[in-house]
C-alpha cells in the first residue's frame, strides 16, 4: 500500500491524499461505507460503484467468520470474488463486535472467548486468529485486534487496557509479517490507537503505534458515547502524534458534522453505519440539514428527494413517493433512502477534498457544519 500526500489545508490540519491498494486508488479525506456480512444493506455492488462511487467498503471479521464461514470464503477465493467487487476493501477485527454482540465473553492474555450471538457457539479470538481470519477473508487493508473500552471508562481499566492492546499487537505483527496473502495480492495491517478520553494514555498508545511503523494507522475506542467535544479533543491529540507520511482511519465516526470536523483535525479515512441505519429509519442527511421523511409534511410533497443531487434515485423520485413507500414499509423505501444517504457521505467528503486542493476548505467547513444539523 502506497499513500502519497497531494495538499494540506493553510487554515487546518485537514489534507488531501490518494491511497494506493492491489485493488485500486482511494481518494483521501474517503467515507467507506459498511457492508458487515458482505454486503452494504440494501444496496447493489453495481449502485455501490455507479452510482455511490463508494472507493472502498468494509466487512466485519466477526460476522463473515460465523457466517457464512471461513471455509466458504476461502473456497470462493476470498470475499471480492464471494461478493462480486473488485474495489478496495477493509475488514475490522471484530474486536467490537466480540465486545458488543456476545453476551458472554471473557478477556484473558490469550485473547478473548466469546458466545456467538447466532447459536451460542463457544470461540476464541486471538492475535494470531485474527491475523489468520483476516488473511482468509482476504481484505486490503485488515485491522489489528484490539480492546476497545466502553465509554464511560474509568482511568486504571483504561491504562490497563491500552497495555494489553500494545502486546496483542505485537503479536499481531508478527503473526501478520510471518504470513502470506491467500489470494495473490498484498494485505496491509493499520494498528489501533486506544486510550478513551484520556490524554495522557492517547499520547502513550499513539507513540507506540507510530512506532510500529505500519502503512497506516487507525483511532479506535471514540464515536462510544463521549460527547463530540471529546472525540474532537482526543482525534486532535492523536493526530498530532501519528505520522503525516501516512493515512489516519477514524474508526465509528460519525454523523456529516463529525466528519468535517475530524478531517480538519487530520484525518483521512472514515467509516459509519449512520448513513445506511438511519435511512432505514427514514432520516435522510442533505447539504441543507437532516430530512425525517415520516413527517406528515412530506406526505403531498412532489419535488425531487433532492434537486441538489445528481443520484438518479433523487431526481426521479418525490419526497412524497419517498415517505409513501416508508410508510408502506416497502423495500424499496429502504433501498432509496440508502441510496440518498451514502451518496450524500461520499458527495460531502469530495467536496471536502476538492476544497482542500483549491485552498477554501475551512471556510466551507465552517458554513456547512451550520447548516447540516437543521431539521427541515
Amino acid at each position: 500500500m502506497k499513500f502519497t500526500l497531494q495538499a494540506n489545508d493553510i487554515h487546518s490540519k485537514a489534507r488531501a491524499g490518494t491511497v494506493t491498494t492491489a485493488h485500486g486508488e482511494i481518494q483521501t479525506p474517503i467515507f467507506m461505507p459498511v457492508g458487515t456480512a458482505g454486503t452494504v444493506k440494501a444496496v447493489h455492488q453495481r449502485e455501490l460503484e455507479n452510482d455511490i462511487n463508494a472507493q472502498i467498503i468494509l466487512g466485519n471479521t466477526y460476522h463473515l467468520y460465523l457466517r457464512p464461514g471461513l471455509d466458504v470464503l476461502e473456497r470462493a477465493g476470498g470475499l471480492h470474488k464471494f461478493i462480486g467487487w473488485d474495489r478496495p476493501i477493509l475488514t475490522d477485527s471484530g474486536g467490537y463486535q466480540v465486545y458488543s454482540l456476545s453476551k458472554v465473553n471473557k478477556i484473558k492474555e490469550e485473547g478473548v472467548t466469546f458466545r456467538s450471538h447466532i447459536d451460542g457457539s463457544k470461540h476464541l479470538f486471538t492475535p494470531e486468529n485474527a491475523m489468520d481470519i483476516q488473511r482468509t477473508i482476504g481484505a486490503d487493508i485488515i485491522m489489528a485486534f484490539d480492546e476497545c473500552t466502553p465509554y464511560p471508562c474509568d482511568y486504571k481499566y483504561a491504562a490497563n487496557s491500552i497495555n494489553m492492546t500494545h502486546r496483542w499487537l505485537r503479536r499481531c505483527c508478527k503473526r501478520f509479517d510471518e504470513t502470506t496473502p491467500k489470494y495473490g495480492f498484498e494485505q496491509t495491517l493499520f494498528p489501533i490507537v486506544q486510550g478513551s478520553v484520556y490524554k495522557d494514555l492517547r499520547v502513550k498508545s499513539a507513540e507506540f503505534i507510530a512506532s510500529m511503523g505500519r502503512e497506516g494507522n487507525a483511532i479506535g475506542g471514540l464515536s462510544v458515547g463521549e460527547p463530540a467535544e471529546e472525540m474532537y479533543g482526543m482525534t486532535e491529540v492523536v493526530c498530532n502524534v501519528l505520522p503525516e507520511d501516512k493515512p489516519r482511519y477514524l474508526m465509528g465516526v460519525g454523523t456529516p458534522i463529525n466528519i468535517l470536523e475530524n478531517i480538519a483535525l487530520g484525518i483521512d479515512m472514515f467509516d459509519c453505519v449512520m448513513p445506511t441505519r438511519n435511512a432505514r429509519n427514514g432520516m435522510l442527511f442533505t447539504r441543507n440539514g437532516i430530512i425525517n421523511i415520516g413527517n406528515k409534511k412530506w406526505a403531498d410533497d412532489f419535488s425531487p428527494i433532492d434537486a441538489d443531487s445528481d443520484l438518479y434515485a433523487d431526481q426521479v423520485y418525490s419526497k412524497a413517493y419517498l415517505r409513501h413507500l416508508m410508510h408502506s414499509k416497502e423495500m424499496l423505501g429502504a433501498q432509496i433512502a440508502t441510496l440518498h444517504n451514502l451518496h450524500f457521505y461520499l458527495w460531502l467528503v469530495k467536496e471536502a477534498r476538492e476544497k482542500i486542493i483549491s485552498g477554501e476548505f475551512y471556510a466551507w467547513k465552517n458554513k456547512m457544519v451550520t447548516i447540516l444539523g437543521n431539521k427541515l
